[in-house]
This record gives structure tokens, sequence and C-alpha cells, in this order.
């Protein structure tokens, strides 16, 4: 994820802004920057290291009392000087290329209909010298200015689509910053000193300097000067926030306005999966190509085209993952996938096949038993080997030859949400990429997949609208010891992953099965006593669900029912209904899934369990 810090003051900010970045170098990064106003607008970006970026300021004795700094995944276009933030814009013409500009921006997330705005500004004669979005945002500014970088930023995100935080400033307007937030946080700092006040990603980043912090709200635009500042809300509408005090480097800071980490990450997951998902603008194999730190000069492309097969190894929750991109592999890009628990994986003989694509999937990279099973598979002679991880540094990521590094951030809770979610945006991602290799995607399928995915933010913000209705769910779950869930196709392990979830952290036994296996056995267990959730997407196998939650109702059984809004399902004596916001085809997993995080979540709070540690249970497992 990518970090943010600004500020507005009478003193020289750079230290500041720049310590900022350091307190934010957990999430990862591979550029960093810093622009000052200094009789005129002044940066600093590097490809390097937080501390290379404050020698070459200090090197330049770069100087200022409002400014802006930012870490970046390299995503839009290569980890290189000309794609690191902040971003200049100098109006159109000759001399939009300058060094020195006239707005100055910082960006975090995605903007999904940045193709239009940047044709619609190249007519208008701007100049992009980036491929990142975040240029667009910048020129599309500079463009609506008119003296009043207030009124023309809240011009700007009027015009985009997706997930943003960013903050900006004027070099005709030195004493001000502008920031807005939609599906990315953005935080205001109240400074005590001379009337500084400051923005940022995080309030870790502004730990030490100031303990007063105002959350910014979806749709939030805030106009920060010095001394005051005020706050208008997505319909541009003057609203006071509250003012919180943080202590530094207290778990207060990462909170936030949430009571546990794992309810902030679930409510993180439009953000993850935006970042995750940032600087797609094709499917091509290239996205998966070897890091450079491993040396191997891998190459997705060759190595898609060699492979015929799959093996998926992995544990839990990414488990869980795996088995849903079987379902995406097979019926998209037509390859036969095995998906393994690593645990299991090496203690068995199996038939080892060269030219397999074996996958990893871990959210810490050092899950011991994923590393084992990876490197048993490489004893067998299967070398094409991917991850799909969280951390770029992890040693899964070192040991496999091609890596795709999803960007949910640091996860706290060890019941993991946003890491999920983030693990199937980019194994659907892996799916069209190998379907393209093949020659099974067609140029409308990938358009038609791209676009699904880049609103993939948008709609998981509209399922965590559902919130106060799982709450009333969870007061009739809090009571209970046992609970079924059921899923057909491919929302069958979105509901072993909802099993998984309720018992992790409320203790209450869950099974999970395919819905056409209750007749089989599990039939038996249901009562009035036991809740049977069920996960109902309007898809081809609707017809058959409905047939087994009349099952679960003849028997007495009382139905808790994720409905597609078009599926016809409707709440009655013993079927209580959530209905949600859209049905969303083949993703359709990555917003089912959340809905049963928050059952888990909210259950949990009423048992009084310790959510963010649940018993016996750790975070990243290293020991077999």
């Amino acid at each position: 994820m990518c970090g943010i810090v600004g500020a507005v003051s009478t003193r020289n900010i750079v230290p500041i802004l720049v310590q900022g970045l350091q307190r934010l170098e957990y999430r990862g990064y591979d550029s960093c920057g810093v622009a000052v106003y200094a009789n005129g607008l002044k940066r600093a970006r590097s490809t390097e290291r937080v501390a290379e970026l404050l020698a070459q300021v200090e090197q330049e004795q770069l100087q200022g009392s409002t400014g802006i700094a930012h870490t970046r995944w390299a995503t839009h276009g290569a980890p290189a000087v000309h794609n690191a933030h902040p971003h200049f814009s100098h109006g159109p013409g000759p001399h939009a290329c300058e060094k020195d500009g006239r707005i100055a921006l910082v960006h975090n997330g995605i903007i999904e209909n940045h193709d239009e705005l940047r044709a619609a500004l190249k007519a208008k004669g701007y100049v992009f010298v980036s491929q990142t979005d975040t240029e667009v945002i910048c020129h599309l500014i500079d463009s609506l200015y008119d003296g009043d970088l207030f009124e023309a930023v809240k011009g700007a995100v009027g015009q985009l689509q997706g997930a943003y935080a960013i903050a900006v400033f004027c070099r005709d307007e030195p004493h001000r910053v502008v920031g807005a937030r939609a599906g990315s946080p953005l935080i205001l700092g109240l400074g005590a000193q001379g009337g500084e006040n400051f923005l940022a990603s995080d309030a870790m980043a502004l730990a030490g300097v100031t303990d007063q912090i105002v959350y910014l709200e979806e749709g939030d635009v805030v106009d920060v000067q010095l001394g005051r500042y005020w706050v208008v809300d997505k319909a541009h509408k003057p609203v006071e926030r509250a003012v919180k005090t943080v202590q530094a480097h207290s778990g207060a800071a990462d909170l936030g306005p949430y009571r546990h980490y794992m309810q902030k990450e679930i409510f993180e997951q439009p953000r993850a999966v935006a970042d995750t998902l940032e600087g797609v603008q094709a499917v091509v194999p290239e996205l998966f190509d070897g890091l450079g730190e491993k040396g191997t000069g891998a190459s997705a492309w060759r190595v898609f085209k060699e492979i015929d097969s799959v093996l998926i190894l992995a544990c839990g929750t990414s488990y869980y993952s795996g088995c849903t991109a079987k379902y995406w592999l097979e019926g998209i890009a037509k390859i036969p996938t095995q998906v393994e628990i690593a645990s299991e994986y090496r203690y068995r003989e199996t038939v080892p096949h060269p030219a397999t694509l074996v996958v990893t999937i871990s959210q810490s990279g050092e899950t011991a038993d994923t590393l084992a099973a990876l490197r048993h598979a490489q004893s067998l002679g299967m070398q094409h080997t991917l991850t799909v991880c969280n951390v770029a540094t992890s040693a899964i990521v070192r040991e496999c030859k091609l890596a795709y590094i999803t960007r949910a951030g640091v996860e706290i809770g060890v019941a993991s949400t946003k890491a999920f979610t983030t693990q199937l945006a980019g194994l659907f991602l892996l799916t069209l990429a190998l379907a393209q290799a093949k020659g099974r995607l067609t140029e409308s399928q990938e358009a038609a997949h791209l676009k699904a995915m880049r609103h993939l933010p948008a709609a998981l913000a509209a399922v965590l609208a559902l919130e106060p209705q799982i709450i009333s769910w969870s007061q009739d779950f809090a009571g209970k010891e046992h609970a079924l869930f059921l899923g057909r196709g491919l929302h069958y392990p979105i509901a072993l992953e909802g099993a998984l979830k309720l018992k992790e952290i409320t203790y209450i036994h869950a099974e999970a099965y395919a819905a056409g296996e209750l007749k089989h056995g599990p039939l038996a267990l249901v009562t009035s006593q036991m809740p049977v959730v069920t996960v109902a997407p309007n898809d081809a196998l609707i017809e058959k669900l409905k047939s087994n939650m009349q099952e679960v109702r003849a028997r007495g059984g009382v139905l808790y029912v994720l409905a597609d809004a078009d599926s016809h399902i409707e709440s009655e004596d013993g079927i209580h209904v959530i209905r949600m916001p859209e049905h969303y085809g083949p993703l359709s997993p990555l917003l089912h899934v959340v809905p049963l995080q928050l059952l888990a979540y909210h259950t949990a709070c009423a048992r009084g369990t310790d959510v963010d540690k649940p018993r016996n249970l750790a975070k990243s497992v290293t020991v077999e």
C-alpha cells in the first residue's frame, strides 16, 4: 500500500515529511518522493529507500513550509523516477514537461476511468510524462484551477471513478493543502505549533508530531491551511468530523474509529483490492514476471506457454482461495488444476509432471508448510513456480521464479480477511493471463473482465454497507454452538471460508458442505438450533440450491441466506435473507465472502471473545 504525508506549517517541514515516510515503510514500496513550496514547486524523488531520499533532500538543501510526500508501489509503469510521486502539472502547451509546475499531487488508489480522462486532457494540450493514473488527476485539477484549489479539487473528484486518497497543493496558494478520499484512507492531523496542520494515509505517519487526529469519511474533501481547516462531504456540504486523541505508537493510532484490527481490515478491503489491481491496464503474463531481486530473469510468457496444468499449494484461508481459483482456471483458462493442502502434500506419493505450474499462496510468505511443499514439488522436478503473496521480501517470493504481490498492507488480525480477497483478485488475474497465453481469451472477454475488476472496490464498499443487517444476524448466532454453511460451485469454497472464520474467532463449531451433499449425511444434523448459512448467487445452480434450501426447511432448520438481488428468494418464516447489491458473475466470491467475515466478527463481539488474538492461533505459522 502507498503512503501519504502532507503538511502546512511556518517551519521547514521536509524532516517531518520524510520521517512520516519512514514510519510508513512497513507497508512496502519501491519509490518515494517529496515536494515542497520554495519560491515555486520543488521536489526530490527516488527509487531507493527513504534513507536515500533523505540524503538527496539534504544534499539539495530542499526546504519549505508546505509540502507533500509519498511512498509508492510500482504499478502504473516501472519503478522509475518519472513514475514516482509527487506528480506536477504545469498546464497545457510547450511548458507542460518543465521541472517546476503549478499543481503538485500524491495519490493512493486506482482511477477506473483514467483512460477517458487522459484522452480528454490530451485533447486540451496536456502532455503526459508518466504511465500513472495519478498524473491524470494532477492535470485534471490543473485544467479546473481558477484561483481556488479547493474548488478545483471538488470539481475534479466529481469526475473520478474508482478509489483514491489524494493530497494536493498549488504554487499560487503556497500555504494550503487540499485532500480528498474515496475508498482509500486519509486522516487530518492538527498540530500545536504555529497553527500547522497535516494530512496522512495513516496516523502512524504523524506519531510524535501530533496526537490530535480527524478521521475523514468516505467522499470527504478537506481544505488544510495554517491554523484552520474545513471539511465537506461527498455532497460538498460542510461537515464536522470528530477530533480524536491518539497516543504515538499506540494501537489506537492504527485502529482509528474501529474496535478491532479485524473490523478495520474488513473495511480496508475496497482499498486493498484497488491497490492490488492498481496499474493493471491489460491482461498480460508479464504481470507475473520474476522479481529482479531473485536474479532469475524468469519470463511468465514463456512459462505460461509451456505449462499444461496447475498445482496450487496453500494452507488455511489461502487454501480456500486456491479452491476458488480452481473453478476459474478450469472454467475460463481450460487448464486442469489440482489444489493441495500444503501440510499434506509432501507426505504422500504423488505423480509429478514437469509441465505443471506450481502456485503457492501465502499472506506472509513465511508459512512453513507451504514453503516445505514448494521445495518438495521442486525436488520432484517441477521447476515452474509462481507465488501470490502479500510480502514482497518474504522467503516464498524469493524461492518462486514468478510472483504476483498483493497490496493488502499489513494485516494484524489473526483471522485473515483482506489478504483473502486480494489473493482472489491476484488469482483471477492469473487465470486471465494463462487464458491469454493459451489463446483462450478474446479481446472483448478481456475488456469485460477488466471492467468488472476495476469496479470491485465500489462493489465491495456497497457490500460493507450491509453491516447493520449482519449485526442483527449475529445476535441469533451468539447463543449457538453449531452452524452449517452451504454453497455450490465456486461458492462452496466461500462457504468453507465462512465456516472457518466463525470457528476461528467465535469458537462456534461450524462446518461447510457443498449443498448437494446435504442428503448424503449432513441433513441428519439439521435442527432449529443449528443455523444454516447459505451463499445464494443467481448463477446456473440457483434452482438446485433452492431445492437444497427446501430440504433444510422441511426438517425445521432455520436459513440465513445471502441472495443476489435478482435471485427471487424472499424472507419468510424460518428464512432470513440479506440481499446483495448486485450479481457479479465469476467475481462474485469476492463479494459474498465479506458478509461472512462480518458475521463472524460481530458474533465474536457478541460472545466477548478476543477477536484479534483467538486462542491457540498465530498470525503467521512459521513452524510445522
